[in-house]
């Protein structure tokens, strides 16, 4: 219980820094005895009051992204419903050979995000366009395919959420953490719902890693709003090439 309540509280504070909080908890329940689906589900719903407690941490950068968030939101919740239902019709190694080369992609990207947005800013200024606030129709495809994965095995989504709007979206990479905890908090919401219908909790398990994110929710919060740009870089990609590792050895 210790380890769990532990996890949790890891797991929320690197969640709301860059996110991968699931390669914390996962193998910890999986350790206690839970069988991989349980495992995965009772995560799910354990992480909703983190992602919740770090979005609020952030509520300082969510103002004026009302519409945003309300757009993506929408991408969010479709493609979280649709990588649950996934998670109960596919055997659980379906994602384990591409999961790390999802993650690498993303380091990737968000390495080459400052390089990659000043190349779309001079093309649209050359061009004479303005950004959408909203990244457009293909911000919006490529975060509901990525709720899709999401909604089935969570870790290191919030490194792709950041790198897609990093490379679509003209902000602050802070601004942008602050809508990943919150479109990662749609996501674990919409698929444990849909659990509670069709799949069995460890309650223990849900509890203790509730209170333990929403602690660590807040640690992340308090953390990673002091960060400047390039440290919070650096600490996504430690981050991700720790869980591209450890999703290798699994």
């Amino acid at each position: 219980m210790l380890a769990v309540f532990a996890a949790g509280i890891g797991a929320g504070t690197i969640n709301t820094i860059v996110g991968s909080g699931t390669l914390i908890t996962f193998p910890v329940l999986l350790a206690t005895g839970l069988p991989p689906v349980t495992a995965t589900v009772s995560n799910a719903l354990g992480l909703i009051p983190g992602s919740i407690s770090g979005a609020i941490g952030y509520r300082a950068e969510l103002a004026g992204q009302r519409r945003r968030i309300l757009r993506l939101g929408i991408a969010a919740a479709i493609g979280g419903l649709c990588g649950a239902v996934l998670l109960l019709l596919l055997p659980s190694t379906a994602f384990e050979t591409i999961v790390p080369v999802l993650v690498a992609l993303a380091l990737v990207l968000v390495i080459l995000q400052p390089r990659i947005s000043r190349a779309v800013q001079r093309r649209r200024e050359r061009e004479n366009t303005e950004t959408s606030p909203t990244g457009g129709p293909l911000l919006f495809v490529a975060l509901l395919l990525a709720s899709v994965y999401g909604g089935y095995f969570t870790a290191a989504q919030g490194i792709i959420y950041l790198s897609l709007m990093g490379m679509l979206l003209n902000d602050t990479l802070q601004r942008l953490n602050a809508v990943k905890n919150v479109l990662a908090a749609i996501v674990n919401s919409i698929a444990a719902l849909f659990f509670l219908f069709v799949a069995h909790f460890d309650w223990t398990a849900v509890v203790l890693i509730a209170v333990g994110s929403t602690i660590g929710g807040q640690i992340g919060a308090k953390a990673g709003r002091r960060l400047p740009p390039t440290a919070l870089r650096i600490v996504i990609l430690v981050v991700g090439t720790l869980a591209i590792v450890q999703l290798l050895l699994r």
